[in-house]
C-alpha cells in the first residue's frame, strides 16, 4: 500500500489532534481560521509534506509544518511525529498585584490595618 501524497486539511488537523473533532476542524476552515502556506484554506484543500498550517483557536494561534501525512486519528505520541511545531512561545504573564479586600460592613480600618494596607500598596510611611 502506497503512502498518501496529500490529505484533506480538516482531516489532517483532526488526525494530529489540533482539533477535538473532525467537524470542529471543518468549522474552523469554514470560519477562515485555517491557513495553508499563508492562504485561507477550505476544508477539502489538500496538504502535502512541508506545507505550513496555521490554526487559530479561541485565544491561541498554532503554526505547524506537516512532517507526515495521516488521515486517521492517531495517538498523541504518533501525532507529535507528524508535525513540527513552529508556534512562538507565549509572552510571559505579568504579575498581578494582590487585591486588597475587606469584609463588607467591617467599618473603617484600624490604624494598624491602614498601615498594613499602605505597605501593601507600596506607599509606606515617608518619615
Amino acid at each position: 500500500m502506497e503512502a498518501p501524497t496529500s490529505a484533506r486539511v480538516d482531516s489532517w488537523i483532526w488526525a494530529v489532534r489540533l482539533a477535538k473533532t473532525r467537524s470542529a476542524a471543518t468549522a474552523a476552515c469554514r470560519a477562515g481560521h485555517v491557513q495553508v502556506n499563508g492562504e485561507r484554506a477550505k476544508a477539502a484543500q489538500p496538504v502535502r509534506i512541508g506545507d505550513e498550517v496555521r490554526l487559530r483557536n479561541t485565544d491561541l494561534e498554532r503554526t505547524v509544518r506537516v512532517a507526515r501525512l495521516v488521515v486517521k486519528r492517531v495517538g498523541a505520541s504518533v501525532a507529535i511525529e507528524c508535525l513540527v511545531d513552529l508556534t512562538p512561545p507565549p509572552p510571559p504573564k505579568e504579575e498581578v498585584a494582590a487585591v486588597i479586600q475587606r469584609d463588607r460592613g467591617a467599618g473603617r480600618p484600624t490604624k494598624r490595618e491602614r498601615r498594613d494596607l499602605e505597605k501593601l500598596r507600596g506607599r509606606g510611611a515617608e518619615e
